[in-house]
């Protein structure tokens, strides 16, 4: 990374900060187990059911929206979240890299999709607020990262040069959208979750660790 061209360092959560085994394990394994168990229902059946009722959503901000959930589903999301947190971990040489962006004067700005019930968990688990500038929430602004509404209002929030801006997010979708509006410096994550396979990404520059991209050092 040229650093002296970056001023402002955008940084997404779940499968770039943080470990997305967390919410891949939640939404794919404890939550199926639990909303059949509520309900009384087959739990392979609930599983099929679940991904496919979850799927309709995707690209769309319900797609992350605990409250939405817990009311189609009829149960308490954040409490059923609140029952694996102790999978909630950060991802190799984050905590370092964020220091060194102090260091070198970047302002790190977190921009999420994940729902604030979503978020205050992993704060509350993590120091993550304290390592970065500020924290934004799409659900705060009505509209996903996928969308340019997103970015329009994100700069009047958080001014940014586009040109002198990195973003970091495993989602390519996102990844698109910061690029159709004009932010410079894009990256994805080769291992968004610790569990699952690396994936193999064209489309844009991917790294497995930030420690490849820390200012002023190495490994953690």
């Amino acid at each position: 990374m040229d650093w002296s061209s970056i001023d402002t360092v955008l940084l997404d959560m779940d499968g770039t900060l943080l470990d997305l085994h967390f919410d891949s394990f939640f939404w794919l394994e404890h939550l199926p187990l639990r909303y059949a168990d509520i309900h009384q229902l087959d739990p392979d059946e609930a599983k099929r059911w679940l991904h496919e009722r979850i799927m309709q959503e995707q690209g769309t901000l319900n797609w992350y929206c605990l409250d939405y959930w817990s009311r189609e589903l009829d149960v308490d999301i954040v409490a059923l979240k609140r029952e694996v947190t102790e999978r909630i971990a950060f991802r190799p040489h984050v905590k370092d890299f964020l220091s060194q962006l102090k260091v070198h004067d970047k302002r790190a700005v977190i921009v999420t999709n994940a729902h604030r019930g979503s978020l205050m968990l992993k704060l509350e688990k993590t120091d993550l607020a304290e390592r970065v500038d500020h924290i934004i929430c799409s659900h705060d602004y009505g509209v996903p990262k996928e969308e340019q509404a997103f970015w329009q209002r994100l700069q009047q929030e958080e001014p940014f040069d586009p040109e002198r801006t990195l973003l970091v997010d495993d989602s390519l979708a996102v990844l698109r959208a910061a690029q159709t509006y004009g932010i410079r410096y894009l990256l994805s994550i080769v291992q968004p979750d610790s569990q699952s396979p690396k994936r193999d990404i064209a489309e844009f520059t991917a790294i497995d660790r930030f420690s490849s991209i820390t200012p002023g050092g190495d490994d953690e």
